[in-house]
C-alpha cells in the first residue's frame, strides 16, 4: 500500500491488504499525522484504527468506555447468534463478568505453575524436531515446510496435554483450529467452511465434557473447568465448549504464528540469528522482539459505551474501535529504532499480550514454548535457510504465515 494513500481511501479493513506484508509505512505515517483514524467498510458501519501505543493502552486499561461484550472482538459485525456465542468467551467478556471467568483459572497459568512444564515441553519439542528430521532426510534438498510441518505441532500438543485430550484427537483438533482461525483464506478454510468449523470443535468438547463427566479425575485442566464455579455456577457441557474454542483456538494460532514468524524474522536478519547462536542467553529478549516484530494479532475491536475523544477525534457511543497493536508496537514514541529487528532490545514493551483487564492468560505459557523451541532449533540444526518465497495468510486479524520452506542442515 502506497503511503501517499488517502486516509479516506484506506483498506486496512481488507485480508489482501497484509497478504504481501502490514502497510508499516501507512501506519507510520499516520501515527504522526492521524493516529485515530476512521476506516470505512463496504457493507456495514466502519471503524475508527487506534494506531498510537500509548491510545492502544488507554482503549485497553477502560473496559467502563470500551467494551469488548457490546460487540464482540473483531471489526466485521457478527450476526445475533455468532455474538451471543463470542459473548459467552472470556476474550469478549467485561468486567466484572470476565473476572469472576478468569479468577478460578489464573492460577492454572500462574508463571511457578507453567514453568514447571519446561521439561515436558522440552522433550514435546524435540519429539517435534526428530519427526522434523526425518522429513528433511527424506526431502529433495532437506526441504521442510516449517510453518505446518513443525511449529503447528508444538501448541496443539501442548494444549491437548494440558486438557487431557485422546492423543488421537490431536490432529483433528489442530485441523479445526486452523480452519477456525483462517476463514479469510481460501486456502485454509474453504468457502463451505467458513463458520462452521468453531462450531465443529464446540460440539466435539461438548461431548468431551459429558464423556469425562463420568470418568475418574485427571487433575488437568479439564477437571478444573468442569468443577469449578464460575460466577456462581458450574460449566454447562455447551460453556465447556466455548471455552475450549477460544483456547484451543488461540493457543494454537498465535503460538503457532510466534514460533514460524520468529524464524522467518531471523533468517531475514542473519546478524541477529548468529547473534543468537553465539549467545543463548539472549533468547527469552529474542522470543520477545518477535512478539513485537510479528505480533500475532493484527488488532482486537472494541464499541464505545459512551461518547468520548481519543487522539483529537471525537468517538460516538457505539462506534467500533481497532486497537492495532501492528502498529503500536513499532511506535516512536516507545521504542527506539522501531523498524529495526533487534534481539537486544530492552526494555521492549510490545502490546502483542495485550493490556489491561484482558492481558493475555497464557503468557507464560508462550513465551515459555518460544524460548524452549528456538534453543532446540538451534542446538539442532547448524544450518537453515529459505528455499522459497514465505507465504502469508489473507486475513485483517491473523498476522500468520501458511507457508515457510526451509533446508535444515545439521
Amino acid at each position: 500500500m502506497s503511503i501517499d494513500a488517502n486516509p479516506d481511501q484506506l483498506a486496512l479493513h481488507r485480508p489482501e491488504t497484509y497478504v504481501d506484508a502490514p502497510p508499516h509505512d501507512l501506519f507510520t505515517r499516520l501515527r504522526r499525522e492521524e493516529p485515530v483514524v476512521f476506516q470505512e467498510m463496504e457493507d456495514e458501519p466502519g471503524y475508527w484504527a487506534v494506531l498510537r501505543h500509548a491510545d492502544v493502552m488507554h482503549v485497553a486499561k477502560h473496559p467502563e468506555i470500551f467494551s469488548a461484550h457490546e460487540g464482540g472482538v473483531v471489526i466485521e459485525n457478527l450476526d445475533p447468534p455468532g455474538l451471543a456465542q463470542m459473548r459467552d468467551m472470556l476474550l469478549a467478556m467485561d468486567p466484572p463478568r470476565h473476572t469472576a471467568y478468569r479468577r478460578p483459572i489464573s492460577p492454572e497459568f500462574k508463571a511457578r505453575v507453567i514453568g514447571a512444564m519446561e521439561e515436558r515441553i522440552r522433550t514435546i519439542t524435540i519429539e517435534i524436531l526428530d519427526r522434523a528430521e526425518v522429513l528433511a532426510e527424506q526431502a529433495e534438498g532437506r526441504e521442510v515446510e516449517f510453518v505446518h510441518d513443525v511449529c503447528a505441532h508444538l501448541p496443539s500438543q501442548v494444549v491437548g496435554e494440558l486438557m487431557g485430550l485422546p492423543q488421537e484427537d490431536w490432529p483433528e483438533i489442530h485441523a479445526m483450529a486452523e480452519r477456525n482461525s483462517g476463514g479469510q483464506d481460501p486456502d485454509i478454510a474453504a468457502a463451505e467452511e467458513r463458520g462452521s468449523s468453531s462450531i465443529d470443535m464446540a460440539m466435539y468438547a461438548m461431548a468431551f465434557a459429558a464423556k469425562r463427566r463420568n470418568e475418574p479425575l485427571q487433575g488437568d485442566l479439564t477437571d478444573l473447568l468442569l468443577g469449578t464455579e464460575f460466577d456462581g455456577k458450574l460449566m454447562t457441557d455447551v460453556d465447556f465448549g466455548r471455552f475450549f474454542v477460544q483456547l484451543v483456538t488461540a493457543g494454537n494460532d498465535t503460538t503457532r504464528t510466534m514460533l514460524s514468524s520468529g524464524l522467518l524474522a531471523l533468517l531475514q536478519h542473519p546478524e541477529q540469528l548468529q547473534l543468537l547462536r553465539d549467545d543463548r542467553a539472549l533468547t527469552a529478549k529474542a522470543v520477545e522482539e518477535i512478539l513485537r516484530w510479528a505480533n500475532p494479532l493484527h488488532y482486537f475491536r472494541r464499541t464505545a459505551l459512551v461518547d468520548t475523544e481519543l487522539g483529537g477525534k471525537s468517538i460516538a457511543a457505539g462506534d467500533k474501535v481497532a486497537m492495532i497493536y501492528t502498529s503500536a508496537n513499532r511506535d516512536e514514541a516507545v521504542f527506539e529504532n522501531p523498524q529495526a529487528f533487534d534481539i537486544t532490545r530492552d526494555p521492549n514493551h510490545h502490546l502483542s499480550f495485550g493490556f489491561g483487564t484482558h492481558f493475555c492468560l497464557g503468557v507464560h505459557l508462550a513465551r515459555l514454548e518460544g524460548r524452549v523451541f528456538f534453543d532446540e532449533v538451534l542446538k539442532r540444526w547448524s544450518h537453515i535457510e529459505l528455499t522459497g518465497e514465505p507465504r502469508r495468510q489473507q486475513s485483517n486479524l491473523n498476522n500468520s504465515l501458511k507457508h515457510l520452506p526451509v533446508r535444515l542442515v545439521r
